[in-house]
């Protein structure tokens, strides 16, 4: 007689399969072939650029009605949901009284308006009540011609004892004032389990606020995503000058900044135009190189640090540079790039303690995400993440890692499985999602061009430390610090704005398609159906032999 857990085993590949037949077999009378990482690893493709696809990559102006203020007083706005660790619990994010920009800032009181939310399964009455807490952040520099910023008050409330996946409504702000908004809803997670998994999961990276951003947002809106991912680069506020001049380019249109300055108004800008979305779809962010924004005595990320609700508390990090949550049957886990990460550092260690609390009999699959990739076959940022990679990768590998998740790179890159520059069936798959839209355009070379392989010691990124690239000492790029042709671990490629959506089916199959902005909102650019094999890849295992090496 076979075992329970066996016949378990067998009926989750049976429906894995069963799914297949009928995707393949929908309402069109041609089938279409989805391939599934079982068919890899693939050969490398690239798809040609189109030449047309550089335009928009234009800011909405702050005339543009989309990013204006809209309501008075202390009305809330730049509403927004976030989860916290499990789906009982959210948060709830809003604004309300003006920002300020000038030589003479003064801060508002955030005692000077309560943070208070009103929700339940109904939209009258709304019966339930949580408080939470209120701030507001400056971003000063001590130079004198710049201008200084102080943000309006910011809160953050958190939504406790909620059921799953269940749809709830909610009015935030202070009645007595009275300044509470308008009715919003939002639906929580499906409980962890096996069989309990998010509709869709949109991810994207790089977004900023230009033209291409709100096409990029109307294709994810008409996806109708249960949860958003956002790996990083949220504004670009700092591609402005505090006078509100901006470029495409910071470092060349302003070499003569005594300090990388931001025009952080460009941060209230992007909080309004995305409400719509992120008012009723969890967001969930990770910081990136663009949120440093560094002010007096040298302190980085505030606004990033103080605009979004992070579950760090609850997922036990101490930092909103690296949590982890819940939803349904996924595990994720954000990391911080732009922190300390190596064996010694507080990041490591909450990564290792995380990774071992993860029951992959509740929560199956186990997404990672951070913002500079470590396989990239693009010029831009090559190798850049390196010494990252070369401190947290055995770690992810080793705990069984299904997908990663970054930005960084202003294009869309696929990989096959891989683990140390080598192709090994076991590896997590690592996917490129930085083109979101930023004004800074996209990426277009590749550093297996002729001519396009940087000087190693132009790869660092001064803000992640260290030095850790080097040549190849092994297989076709043996000897150089590039490949010669698209590298074995670089699956599909290709320098076009879009997003891409994940939807796992069970505890062995996840569809992953990539949406193009040229493309009609229903016509995937890259589809996949990534597949895992906890038989033969069981976690916290040794070093497996791979399909091939390639470093």
């Amino acid at each position: 007689m076979m075992k329970p857990t066996t016949i378990t085993k067998m009926a989750s590949i049976f429906y894995g399969f069963s799914l297949l037949l009928l995707l393949l077999s929908s309402s069109s009378s041609v089938a279409v072939h989805i391939p599934t990482t079982l068919d890899g690893p693939f050969k490398p493709v690239t798809m040609p650029y189109d030449v047309s696809l550089r335009g928009n990559a234009v800011d909405l102006p702050a005339s543009d009605s989309r990013v204006q203020r809209h309501v008075n007083g202390f009305q809330p706005e730049q509403i927004s949901v976030s989860l916290s660790s499990d789906y009982h619990s959210v948060w709830i994010s809003w604004i309300t009284g003006e920002f300020q920009i000038g030589y003479d800032i003064k801060p508002l009181n955030p005692e000077s308006v309560k943070s208070i939310v009103h929700f339940g399964t109904l939209k009258h009455p709304l019966t339930h009540e949580a408080t939470g807490y209120s701030q507001v952040y400056s971003q000063l520099y001590p130079f004198e011609g710049l201008q200084n910023y102080t943000s309006g008050i910011i809160h953050h409330v958190r939504l406790t004892g909620l059921k799953p996946n269940t749809l709830y409504y909610y009015r935030c702000g202070d009645p007595s004032v009275p300044a509470m908004s308008s009715l919003f809803h939002f639906r929580t997670m499906p409980i962890p389990g096996p069989r309990n998994y998010p509709g869709k999961i949109a991810i994207v990276g790089d977004l900023g606020l230009t033209y291409n951003t709100t096409a990029t947002i109307s294709h994810i809106s008409s996806n109708q995503p249960d949860l958003l991912l956002l790996v990083g680069d949220v504004t670009y506020a700092n591609l402005y000058l505090t006078n509100g001049t901006g470029s495409d380019c910071y470092s060349c249109s302003f070499p003569d900044s005594p300090i990388h300055e931001t025009y952080q108004p460009r941060w209230d800008y992007w909080g309004r135009f995305m409400q719509n979305l992120i008012s009723r779809v969890p967001i969930m962010v990770v910081e990136g190189n663009h949120e440093i924004e560094e002010q007096v005595d040298h302190q980085t990320f505030a606004a990033y640090s103080s605009r979004f609700a992070f579950p760090s508390e609850e997922s036990g990090s101490s930092s909103t540079f690296y949590y982890s949550f819940n939803a349904g049957g996924i595990h994720f886990i954000m990391l911080g790039a732009y922190i300390a990460y190596n064996e010694s550092a507080s990041q490591y260690k909450w990564l290792e303690r995380d990774l071992a609390k993860v029951d992959r009999d509740v929560t199956p699959w186990l997404v990672v995400s951070w913002h500079p990739p470590w396989y990239t076959s693009y010029k831009a940022h090559y190798r850049e993440a390196e010494c990252m990679r070369v401190a947290m990768e055995h770690l992810l590998y080793s705990n069984g890692v299904d997908i990663v998740f970054n930005g960084h790179v202003h294009a869309y890159e696929r990989s096959n499985r891989v683990y140390n520059y080598t192709l090994d069936p076991c590896a997590p798959l690592h996917i490129t999602i930085g083109d979101g839209g930023n004004r800074e355009k996209m990426a277009v070379e590749h550093a297996d061009e002729p001519g396009n392989c940087p000087e190693p010691s132009t790869t660092p990124d001064k803000f992640m430390g260290g030095f850790c690239a080097a040549n190849f000492t092994s297989g076709p790029a043996a000897g150089n610090f590039c490949w010669d042709r698209q590298p074995d671990y670089s699956a599909y490629r290709e320098s076009s704005f879009g997003h891409g959506i994940l939807e796992v089916k069970n505890t062995t199959y996840a569809l992953w398609t990539w949406y193009r902005n040229q493309d009609s909102e229903k016509v995937a650019g890259d589809q996949i159906y990534i597949v895992r094999q906890p038989d033969i890849c069981p976690v916290r295992r040794k070093v497996t032999k791979g399909w091939s090496d390639v470093r």
